[in-house]
């Protein structure tokens, strides 16, 4: 009733294994009568309490979670059954391809693929499958995820993240519009020039009538409701992009501002001016040139390149680094995992070669030697090194234009931002310098000319523990 009048949907995010769990059942097969039988009878009580119920998201078979993939059944068997279920109501299951459980041999970014493709076409006409941005898990940058086209009798939704797991939390600026907009405005090639990522999602480019766009919350129990002030603009862009794709980054950007901040033009372009390269400087002094997933442990605070005592390989930053004396990057072109091979054609033949491929996914697809000479005439290790150097001046950047926007913002909002960027100073040189130590014991290259050494020990790094930090355990 409080969000009814706001043509506000209400969902509900289930267990695969509810059958058991709640009323003993002995399976949840989704192919057992009893098991059907149950879900039928739990959709219709909860229509009659919320006529307008909106339906169920399913993370089933992932990370632990139960699903069809415990009895031998596909997920399009699981989806389907739950579709029933809700179909006469009107219900919709949105069914989360985030799966990567199944084959732990198998290289990660290759799995939500190899799964779903085949069962195009066999889900029923009130499921949406949900799939993340990249094909790895809402990395600072990702390539888009090779699922976008390839399901062509499937309708599929995006799933983005708000929320800033792997981009410092709520404590660093980071501008996420300029993400959205870089994953809808990526061109799939499935169908030629023009198949971006939005067109799918929107239903154009397959005639698909069902569409969705789903983003994983920033919003918590402060006062502001997102901690950071500008982590508000991520759930703005958010909202904006879900119903017109086609605004851009910087268009949201100012519409917020303003909405926000200060009206005062001179403010309005410096406030803009730290915006819209903020995420770009999460990425170099995070996982620059294509690296990823070099966070630490579980909670993914801080960087933890070195990790390697996890569970599955493929929860391990080293898995995704493969640094060695030789040189750096996973090498997913045909003679390594051939994760390029899922993409069209296009880009297969873009990826397949380290001079087409696009700079910022260097590393996402080839383990390339330390000295390897870049276009700009640089090596490898001097590029990279300079890229962690250059995304901390970023923050020092960003900090002087708040500086200069002082007598046009609240102060209350002035100090806390001011404060939120102090920190993202320090923790980006953090970064920066456990990185670079890191991976100069393999490159054994020095640090470029005219850069500073880095401060601190590597030890030191290594031996830091964050307990209670969010997401723990």
């Amino acid at each position: 009733d409080i969000v009814r009048p706001y043509g506000i949907k209400m969902y509900l995010s289930i267990k695969f294994s509810s059958p058991q769990q709640l009323d003993g059942l002995d399976t949840s097969d989704p192919l057992d009568p009893q098991v059907q039988k149950w879900w039928k009878h739990k959709a219709a009580e909860i229509y009659q309490l919320i006529p307008d119920f909106g339906g169920f998201l399913v993370k089933a078979n992932s990370e632990g979670q139960p699903g069809p993939g415990d009895y031998g059944r596909t997920h399009a068997e699981g989806a389907n059954m739950l579709a029933s279920a809700l179909k006469p109501h009107g219900g919709v299951v949105f069914w989360r391809a985030f799966v990567y459980a199944n084959d732990p041999a198998k290289e990660r970014s290759l799995q939500a693929y190899d799964e779903f493709v085949p069962l195009d076409g066999k889900f029923m006409d009130n499921v949406i499958v949900q799939v993340k941005n990249g094909p790895v898990d809402f990395q600072p940058r990702e390539p888009f995820s090779p699922l976008f086209g390839a399901t062509p009798e499937t309708p599929l939704a995006m799933e983005l993240q708000i929320t800033q797991e792997y981009l410092g939390f709520s404590t660093h600026l980071a501008y996420l519009g300029t993400l959205f907009e870089e994953a809808m405005d990526a061109d799939t090639h499935v169908k030629g020039l023009g198949s971006t990522v939005a067109k799918v999602v929107d239903g154009s480019l397959y005639n698909h009538q069902l569409t969705g766009i789903a983003g994983v919350a920033n919003t918590g129990m402060q006062r502001n409701w997102t901690g950071h002030i500008f982590a508000q603009s991520n759930w703005y862009a958010f909202g904006r992009l879900a119903w017109d794709h086609t605004l851009s980054a910087q268009q949201i950007a100012n519409e917020w501002i303003k909405q926000t901040l200060t009206v005062q033009p001179e403010a309005v372009r410096q406030v803009e001016a730290i915006m819209m390269p903020s995420r770009e400087y999460v990425v170099e002094y995070m996982t620059p040139l294509g690296l990823h997933h070099l966070m630490d442990s579980g909670h993914h605070y801080g960087p933890g390149p070195w990790v390697d005592n996890l569970g599955r390989a493929d929860w391990n930053p080293v898995y995704y680094h493969r640094a060695d004396k030789q040189g750096i990057g996973l090498d997913r072109t045909a003679s390594g995992t051939n994760a390029i091979s899922q993409y069209a054609p296009y880009w297969q033949q873009k990826f397949a070669n380290p001079e087409t491929t696009p700079k910022e996914l260097l590393l996402w697809f080839h383990h390339l030697p330390w000295d390897y000479q870049l276009a700009n005439g640089k090596t490898l290790w001097n590029e990279l090194v300079r890229y962690y150097y250059r995304g901390v001046d970023g923050v020092s950047d960003m900090q002087q234009r708040w500086q200069q926007v002082k007598p046009y913002i609240d102060a209350n909002q002035f100090r806390q931002v001011e404060m939120a960027l102090s920190i993202q100073q320090q923790e980006a040189k953090w970064w920066r310098d456990a990185s670079v130590l890191y991976f100069q014991t393999f490159s054994e290259r020095s640090v470029p000319v005219g850069l500073p050494e880095p401060q601190g020990s590597l030890k030191e790094f290594q031996s830091r523990k964050f307990p209670y930090a969010p997401g723990q355990g």
